[in-house]
């Protein structure tokens, strides 16, 4: 009878130290947070489409283009698109209507609406997303806060592609590189942005520094900037929650 006690206690005091060895306490999981100021146009901008129809015209490379948009001259006439809609631009700073993060958030105004009251896809003449495969090179600043004046984390570095024929994924790779360390601290992301989603993940695929070995997820949650320091430009302020392991 004893030795049958004395094994049956011997198994739950074993059953116990494997659960406690493998268990994982969440609040030890590290978690940093970013700010992520994406800007195209303006006086200081951080982005810059480079292919595509929209890079094209965001860099003047097609006929009534201007720098930071798409306006036709006096007396000109603007080529519809496949649909038969007129190219969508933001009434304020002039940018194509889908480049960015934001998709048709930018489009300054209700013309080219579907049945459902959202902006109308605007379609290239085979038939896709005019933004379809436009890739945007950024250079975005990381801050601890949403204000765009607050301390400087370091620079998001790498590009989004408009990944979805109708504009509404962005495909994004790029190495979040810290100020301040005393080695190379950089995590790398990687994943598809949802445009109009309240939260998307990427990977944490790796990093260097105090971040080596790291992986994990990221949780990106688009917010209203602040405007304390506003700028000329078109601004798509992200949250980032990174969730590491090592």
């Amino acid at each position: 009878m004893f030795k049958q006690t004395f094994s049956s206690l011997f198994l739950v005091m074993l059953l116990a130290n494997m659960h406690t060895a493998f268990s994982v306490d969440p609040a030890a999981e590290p978690v940093l947070e970013l700010y992520m100021h994406d800007i195209l146009g303006g006086s200081s901008p951080t982005a810059r489409p480079i292919t595509g129809l929209l890079g094209n015209i965001y860099s003047s490379q097609v006929p009534f283009a201007k720098p930071i948009g798409f306006t036709v001259p006096s007396n000109g006439v603007a080529v519809p698109n496949a649909n038969g809609a007129i190219p969508t631009v933001n009434g304020a700073t002039g940018l194509p209507l889908g480049t960015g993060l934001s998709g048709t958030a930018f489009a300054g105004n209700t013309n080219d609406q579907n049945q459902n009251g959202n902006i109308a896809t605007q379609l290239a003449a085979d038939g896709l997303g005019l933004g379809f495969g436009t890739i945007t090179v950024i250079d975005d600043i990381l801050t601890s806060s949403p204000d765009l004046g607050s301390q400087t984390l370091g620079k998001a570095q790498g590009i989004y592609m408009a990944s979805s024929a109708d504009g509404s994924r962005q495909l994004m790779a790029f190495t979040a590189m810290m100020e301040g360390g005393e080695y190379n601290d950089n995590l790398n992301f990687f994943g598809v942005y949802k445009i109009g989603s309240t939260m998307s993940q990427l990977s944490v695929t790796g990093g260097t520094g105090k971040f080596k070995n790291a992986n994990g997820i990221a949780e990106l949650r688009p917010l209203i900037p602040p405007g304390q320091h506003a700028t000329d430009g078109a601004e798509t302020l992200l949250r980032v929650t990174v969730h590491l392991n090592y």
